[in-house]
């Protein structure tokens, strides 16, 4: 975040400048906090936003080079969702621990070989996450381990049916989007 801030620094003229903090929710996933901020002008203003602790999402690639995706209920939008494997950081956790982690409770694999695809902000009007991208590849089954509470069904699908599936508005998870347009981008796919 260092970095973000440093940049911040490098356009004054944009910028604006925490005044004061308070905390509006303490939530167990939710942190919502209410910042008071000074604009570029001098101006004072108040920003709402969630405190996230990071996340990650894996691509993983099965040696045919069909991807394997999770089909998964969530509630605030009632339906089910095509996604890769994904979750958020454990405090201290590094990106690509979390990745691997993820991976097996979710999936049910390990990976031998691991390459950074990217990252983005998904929601960066009101909150401070970053979802980083993973591709991990010579997989081995070694079997699911979801958290309790978790219900989700595993698939293949290969990167022509993922892309068709976007086209018809089959996919629509955000972060799911951006990492499929990364990966088909990196095998020359998508420009």
């Amino acid at each position: 975040m260092a970095n973000d801030r440093d940049k911040a620094r490098n356009d004054p003229h944009l910028a604006e400048v925490k005044v004061s903090s308070e905390i509006v929710y303490d939530g167990a996933m939710l942190h919502v906090r209410r910042d008071r901020v000074r604009l570029p002008d001098g101006e004072m203003a108040s920003r709402e936003y969630i405190v996230h602790p990071g996340a990650v999402l894996v691509v993983p690639v099965l040696p045919d080079g069909k991807l394997v995706v999770e089909r998964q209920y969530r509630y605030p939008l009632d339906r089910v969702f095509i996604e890769f494997p994904a979750g958020k950081l454990d405090e201290g956790e590094d990106a690509l621990a979390t990745a691997k982690r993820e991976l097996v409770e979710e999936a049910g694999y390990r990976a031998e070989r691991w390459t950074r695809l990217g990252m983005i902000h998904p929601v960066i009007g009101y909150s401070n996450e970053s979802i980083t991208f993973y591709v991990a590849e010579e997989l081995t089954h070694v079997g699911a381990r979801l958290d309790p509470g978790e219900f989700l069904e595993i698939v293949t699908m290969s990167i022509d049916d993922m892309l068709a599936a976007l086209d018809r508005g089959e996919i629509t998870d955000g972060k799911t989007v951006s990492a499929l347009l990364l990966y088909a981008r990196r095998l020359g796919l998508a420009r």
